[in-house]
């Protein structure tokens, strides 16, 4: 007999107990295909693996590591992954996403669940297909992180951006709002030449952006965006060079983080303008660095302690079967020295 000719007709109550054979079948491809196409294995063409892939989300499937879990009913173990790639100047040890992990480990614990920290690289590890539910921290270029996992099919939280239609649950700042009283602090100073540098590609730095030019909008300012896809202090440096090589004359700049702003101050400082004299620099993150840093840094301040608390209470009401809501959390302008 051929096995296309025995495909099993799923219905709806068999969903919840589809196995690997089940779905082997219903793609009329072998178990190990199946499986290889779950794991992401470069040893399945792309097009095969997204297919498996959706036909899994579709039945509700989960690659059955889980088949323990389904007869112990829940791991009590919850995936937190980082989607940014840590490096010697963008490293774990910042408060993102050290303070927004404290938060999420301290609510979890208390529940009696295990965390269980990965990587965006690391993430197709079978543990991690084998939690309860997902944290993710970051939401990738174009969202591409939150689709990439939504295959997974576990209950999901994200830290980011919240947009119109989206119906994932998302915890994160005011970014709209964080734009915006950068914006009126510039114009309260007499900066009327603002630069805004950061990848909007990114949602929360999109929505910065955006209540950065809209504020500015109604006093008749349009910002200069400079388009910067590393979060470091020599991207930093990096922008304000080009500026000053392309003789762009700028009284303002709106880093869209910390350490951006720190090394737009310095290359602004070696080019011989004064900071803030000349030229005024506001962060985003307010790290404990940028207090120290000479001169200590204006930043936009978020509450990583809450919004860790926040992304832990809503996964575990998901995994519960309970209802939770997507939540902005509000921000606040420190202004230093810059």
């Amino acid at each position: 007999m051929s096995r296309k000719s025995r495909k099993p007709a799923v219905d709806d109550a068999r969903q919840s107990s589809l196995t690997m054979a089940d779905l082997a079948d219903l793609a009329g491809i072998s178990k190990i295909t199946v499986s290889r196409a779950l794991s992401d294995s470069p040893l399945v063409s792309a097009a095969t693996r997204e297919r498996i892939q959706a036909l899994a989300l579709k039945h509700g499937y989960k690659l059955n590591v889980n088949a323990r879990n389904l007869r112990l009913r829940r791991s009590h173990t919850v995936a937190v992954i980082v989607e940014m790639k840590p490096s010697t100047d963008r490293t774990m040890f910042d408060p993102y996403p050290l303070v927004l992990l404290g938060g999420i480990s301290q609510e979890l614990t208390a529940a009696g669940y295990s965390v269980l920290l990965t990587t965006r690289q690391g993430a197709s590890a079978a543990a991690v297909q084998g939690a309860d539910g997902l944290i993710l921290l970051g939401q990738g270029v174009h969202q591409d992180a939150v689709r990439r996992f939504d295959k997974l099919g576990l209950p999901m939280v994200v830290w980011g951006a919240g947009s119109a239609g989206d119906a994932h649950v998302v915890v994160g700042s005011d970014n709209r709002l964080g734009g915006a009283v950068v914006a009126d602090r510039f114009v309260a100073l007499g900066r009327r030449r603002p630069v805004f540098i950061g990848n909007p590609s990114h949602p929360e730095i999109f929505e910065r952006l955006n209540g950065f030019v809209d504020a500015l909008a109604r006093h008749g300012i349009k910002p200069l965006l400079m388009r910067r896809d590393e979060f470091t202090p020599d991207s930093g440096m990096d922008a304000v060079r080009s500026l000053h090589a392309r003789k762009v004359d700028f009284d303002a700049i709106f880093a869209c983080s910390d350490l951006l702003a720190m090394g737009a101050i310095r290359a602004t400082l070696e080019l011989g303008r004064s900071v803030p004299g000349d030229v005024s620099v506001v962060g985003y993150d307010d790290m404990p660095l940028g207090a120290s840093f000479m001169p200590p840094l204006s930043s936009v301040r978020q509450d990583w302690q809450e919004g860790g608390t926040q992304l832990a209470r809503k996964v575990l009401a998901l995994i519960h079967g309970q209802p939770a809501e997507s939540e902005t959390l509000p921000v606040t302008l420190i202004v230093r020295s810059t």
